[in-house]
């Protein structure tokens, strides 16, 4: 689950977009400014969410096997070391509209019986910013 980020990946990603963006322009020779932000934001979007991933996935919370038992996540209710169960998918979706499936780690708290997965505790719920169609948004 745990995948270690690279800035060749990274420099890969933009090298990807520019190259995708300069195909599309010479296609494209006469467009608006609009038409060329549009294009460009759904190829900034696809990276970003992407490196979005990327780092989510990079921390040790993704994947409990090589989190010392001192680090292991905690309850937020009680503070009780929560044992890990296995993992858990997840989509989110990013603020330029991409869906990102992620599978993280899932842990049950022994005490309250409270289940979580830890490296996404932290995330809240936005609604009011999401696009048009969608309910939920999550932000870090």
């Amino acid at each position: 689950m745990s995948r270690p980020i690279t800035t060749t990946r990274w420099q890969q990603l933009t090298q990807d977009v520019t190259t995708e963006m300069r195909a599309w322009r010479l296609a494209h020779p006469k467009t608006t400014l609009r038409a060329i932000e549009v294009a460009l934001d759904a190829r900034l979007n696809q990276m970003r969410a992407r490196m979005i991933e990327d780092r989510a996935l990079a921390g040790s919370a993704a994947d409990w096997a090589a989190t010392p038992a001192a680090a292991v996540p905690r309850c937020p209710a009680c503070d009780h070391p929560l044992e890990e169960r296995g993992a858990n998918s997840r989509t989110l979706q990013t603020h330029g509209g991409q869906a990102r499936t992620m599978e993280r780690t899932y842990g049950v708290c022994p005490a309250c019986a409270a289940g979580q997965t830890p490296s996404m505790r932290n995330w809240v719920c936005c609604p009011a910013s999401s696009p048009p169609g969608c309910t939920k948004r999550w932000c870090a």
